[in-house]
């Protein structure tokens, strides 16, 4: 009688420690969950009781839960160890310049990183869509956000940890408003693009130099340190002139952004006719 008291004392305790690590906007992974002891057919008991939800195959939530997009990008990054941050247009728009933004593009929550999604994060009822860039401009980091993302080594990637209102926890590392910038740079170019890379850059005003000439050495694509370069200098930001371009490779040759475009005379890109107009 006392060992079956102290097996279902024991399973009690492991419950009420999983609805403590489980919050309100929070999930986790039945990977995640086997290597911390829960078996397949123990999380299966769990939701046939009630006590867990499985919004989608090999995924499970607190019953209560509300699921939100920095709330499963905490379980991505803390959780499952994956190498992917939050950054171009979607972190653009969290701080702030969703107007600068094309319609609608604001819900797609744009991710960079050598990892890949898992397969149950596009089948998750959320809001948003998640949408994998790849690595994008920058090399690929060995740096895993759940155990080694300290303030000054996320600095150097041109990443910060944010808190989201909407959720607790560590908080969602996401591109700096500089990476985030090169990162819209990069996108594959169109008028629509460049155009939306302006109004944005537009904006960016308070864009910290010693931060951006890091980036710009560390960037891979020479078509958007050149795009970036060129936005900057046609709305005359102040802080562009305390940039340096020493040891920033800038490559050789034209690069036609847009066809049929105006070849920019000093960054040798062609930009869309249209430039000239906008934002009048």
């Amino acid at each position: 009688m006392t060992n079956l008291l102290t097996v279902s004392a024991q399973k009690g305790t492991k419950l009420n420690q999983l609805m403590r690590e489980l919050g309100d906007t929070d999930l986790a992974s039945a990977r995640w969950l086997r290597a911390q002891g829960y078996s397949s057919s123990l999380l299966a008991r769990y939701v046939r009781s009630g006590w867990l939800n499985a919004p989608a195959r090999g995924v499970y939530t607190n019953p209560r839960a509300s699921l939100h997009w920095a709330g499963v990008m905490q379980s991505l990054q803390q959780r499952e160890a994956l190498r992917l941050h939050v950054g171009g247009r979607f972190a653009l728009a969290w701080r702030g310049h969703e107007h600068y933004l094309r319609f609608g593009t604001d819900e797609e929550v744009t991710l960079y990183g050598p990892d890949r999604l898992p397969g149950w994060v596009t089948k998750l009822t959320v809001p948003e869509r998640f949408a994998h860039r790849g690595r994008g401009p920058f090399p690929s980091t060995s740096m895993r956000f759940a155990s080694e993302a300290d303030d000054e080594r996320l600095f150097q990637q041109g990443l910060e940890l944010e808190a989201d209102a909407n959720t607790s926890g560590a908080g969602v590392v996401m591109a700096s408003n500089e990476r985030a910038a090169l990162e819209l740079c990069d996108e594959p170019p169109s008028t629509a693009q460049i155009l939306e890379a302006d109004a944005v850059m537009q904006g960016l005003n308070g864009l910290r130099p010693d931060q951006v000439h890091r980036l710009l050495c560390r960037c891979t694509s020479v078509k958007a340190k050149r795009l970036f370069l060129a936005l900057a200098e046609r709305h005359n930001h102040a802080w562009l002139a305390r940039v340096s371009l020493d040891d920033v490779d800038l490559g050789s040759g034209k690069r036609v952004l847009a066809p049929g475009g105006r070849l920019h005379p000093k960054y040798q890109i062609t930009l869309p006719v249209a430039l000239d107009e906008h934002l009048g």
